[in-house]
């Protein structure tokens, strides 16, 4: 790894900056690797080689705050003997450093013990087609308009409302990655991503009170991100929506939790559908599948052949094919997330998905944020959560939170200061509505969500 940093002096360039390596190098490290495993006597091995850049900028007060640039490169090989395996890796791709570490490699497996659910996926899993997703998009931004990105944005989002006074600060980031996977049975793939972001975070004052608000933009190609004046003004809007906030009394109370948020209720489920998980019995959803375990008007799908999406591919971690697939049909769990060695443990067969979810998608059942509001009445909207309360073994569920109270269906003031409390289980089966006001930034993608009924605490 090589990185260079904003110092006292100012920017500072690394020395050069030169493009990723192409799949023609990535192959012939890979083909190092794999040949010292073989004169080593492993039965089987897998590796892994990935190149990436990154450009990172931040501002606060329109003042640098840093820049960095990152160059990164890895080799991670996995080798077995039956049912011994060892792993290691390297930042050094000399062929001399990488037969050391497949020597490492092959050390530990060696000293291992026999564990009967390791090895390599099942040959007829393993992905034979190869789509374009559409996921490379380089950015070829200078540090310079960057930062003027970051300052453009920091400052439209102050000057929306005079009470916004200060900033936690907006940066610009921009990364490309390249990876090869290839193992013993003839697997070989190659992809190349690119990832890009826009973030601002503002703080507004009044009567000696402050209050934080953020947001932030992020696509594959740079033309698809949000204009970074229209983040900052979002930013510094959210910040000035929550002064004056007060504080609920204790109460059961309707919840409408806002799309950023409700991404990750879905993530707490695909964390508890994970074959590690479950083979541990950490899970609240333990031997649940074909069972209702949400509402009947909830339907998830994955789908990881999006063109440019958060999560798409064609292989998991293991080059295992992905798949489009029902994971929740009409509240029904039609089936868990595993890799090959978690399915093993299961009795039960990979579902390509080492390494995750891919592009998991809530079907909306309403209209946007405001008709969910509307249906609600009255009740709490959620557009914050602090803290990490969430046991995914008992589904308990208790976090920081705060955002807008409701009367007759619109927002009547800010609230803050709040606990928000539930039980996982009873929340997926307790989800009305699903809205339209989907949120695309991340793997998982929702509308809002509003929920029957939550505990408030103060």
């Amino acid at each position: 790894m090589s990185t260079a940093q904003h110092g006292p002096q100012g920017i500072v360039a690394p020395q050069a900056a030169p493009a990723l390596p192409g799949r023609e190098q990535l192959e012939a490290w890979t083909a190092c690797a794999a040949q010292a495993a073989q004169a080593a006597g492993a039965d089987a091995h897998e590796v892994v080689v990935s190149a990436s850049r990154a450009l990172s900028v931040s501002v606060r007060l329109g003042k640098v705050e840093s820049v960095q640039f990152q160059r990164d490169r890895e080799l991670a090989v996995s080798v077995y003997y039956g049912q011994r395996s060892g792993s290691a890796s390297t930042s050094d791709v000399a062929p001399e450093a990488i037969r050391e570490t497949v020597q490492a490699a092959c050390a530990i497996a060696r000293a291992s013990e026999p564990d009967p659910c390791s090895g390599l996926p099942d040959a007829d899993q393993l992905a034979r087609e190869f789509p374009d997703l559409d996921l490379c998009h380089p950015w070829a931004v200078s540090a310079e308009a960057a930062l003027e990105l970051a300052r453009e944005c920091e400052a439209q989002g102050m000057a929306v409302d005079p009470r916004v006074t200060a900033s936690d600060g907006a940066g610009v980031d921009t990364h490309h990655a390249c990876s090869l996977l290839a193992n013993s049975l003839g697997f070989c793939g190659y992809r190349e991503t690119t990832h890009h972001s826009i973030g601002c975070s503002l703080i507004a004052e009044a009567d000696g009170v402050m209050e934080q608000g953020g947001w932030y933009a992020s696509a594959r190609a740079s033309g698809d991100l949000e204009p970074a004046a229209a983040v900052g003004q979002q930013a510094g809007t959210r910040a000035a929506a929550r002064l004056g906030a007060r504080k609920l009394a204790p109460q059961r109370t309707p919840v409408v939790f806002d799309a950023s948020l409700a991404r990750g209720l879905f993530g707490q489920f695909c964390s508890a559908i994970s074959g590690g998980t479950l083979y541990r019995r950490a899970s609240f959803l333990v031997d649940q599948a074909g069972t209702a375990v949400f509402s009947p008007g909830v339907n998830l799908r994955q789908q990881p052949f999006l063109r440019r999406g958060p999560a798409s591919a064609a292989w998991d971690r293991e080059g295992v094919a992905t798949r489009d697939r029902e994971l929740v049909a009409k509240g029904v769990l039609q089936g868990y997330l595993l890799g090959s060695y978690s399915a093993r443990q299961l009795g039960l067969a990979t579902t390509g998905n080492a390494g995750g979810v891919y592009n998991l998608v809530a079907e909306p059942t309403a209209g946007d944020q405001a008709e969910l509001l509307k249906t609600m009445g009255r009740g709490f909207l959620v557009t914050d959560l602090m803290g990490q309360g969430v046991n995914l073994i008992t589904g308990d569920y208790s976090r920081g939170a705060a955002g807008f109270w409701v009367e007759n269906g619109e927002i009547a003031y800010p609230v803050s200061g709040v606990t928000l409390a539930g039980n996982l289980a009873a929340m997926f089966r307790s989800i009305q509505a699903i809205g339209c006001d989907v949120d695309r930034r991340g793997g998982v993608q929702t509308g809002s969500l509003l929920i029957d009924g939550m505990t408030i605490a103060s």
